[in-house]
């Protein structure tokens, strides 16, 4: 099979990032998570936490002009007063991605608008993983203990909201729409294994 990039977007508490280490262990490929902040930090020269401060995230004032930072590719030079801007950060992370789609290495990225960055690739393979509200709370619940359920489902949603906004304001589109992916995946259905299962199942599919 050739090299081959696998990109999955996740709704809060759906059980994402467990899913792709097991599908990393299983495909026995890298996974890129917030790797890709470091790596995006040594080509740039701007420091990681700069790229963690801004890390799927962007602020009110922004999504307010979200239409005008859509992403273009173009990086900022050193000299530039925004240089350091979450602009030319997510560009240097955008970059990033689009180099290891390049390479003769096949990987996984989550999250970051890999699914769009990659749309036009040869060999790419785009997840989408959600769940019922009910699930992801009781998923959340299990990793934090000292939180109400009203805090659990207000974590939900402010972290599902920051990353629709997110996606938004690089991209012009919208996290959740169906078009943007190939394989949309509920994970209290099919289980953390069951979608592994699938997508591995799917690849030959997408893999030319």
């Amino acid at each position: 099979m050739k090299p081959y990039i696998i990109t999955v977007a996740r709704e809060t508490g759906s059980g994402g990032h467990n899913i792709v280490k097991k599908l990393s262990e299983k495909l026995n490929i890298a996974y890129y998570d917030r790797d890709l902040l470091r790596l995006a930090s040594e080509i740039s020269g701007i420091h990681e936490q700069l790229f963690g401060a801004a890390d799927e995230r962007v602020g009110r004032i922004q999504m307010l002009a979200a239409a005008e930072k859509v992403y273009s590719g173009e990086l900022l030079p050193p000299d530039s007063d925004d240089f350091t801007s979450t602009q030319n950060l997510f560009n240097f992370q955008a970059k990033i991605i689009k180099e290891l789609a390049d390479s003769e290495q096949s990987c996984i990225i989550l999250g970051r608008c890999g699914n769009h960055l990659l749309a036009q690739k040869r060999n790419v393979l785009r997840v989408f993983i959600h769940a019922p509200l009910e699930n992801r709370s009781a998923r959340v619940a299990d990793y934090s203990l000292a939180w109400s359920n009203r805090e659990i489902l207000r974590h939900i949603r402010e972290e599902d909201k920051r990353r629709a906004a997110y996606y938004h304001y690089y991209t012009g589109e919208e996290w959740r729409d169906a078009a943007g992916y190939d394989l949309s995946l509920d994970s209290a259905v099919l289980g953390e294994d069951g979608c592994v299962d699938l997508i591995v199942k799917a690849l030959p599919l997408f893999v030319k």
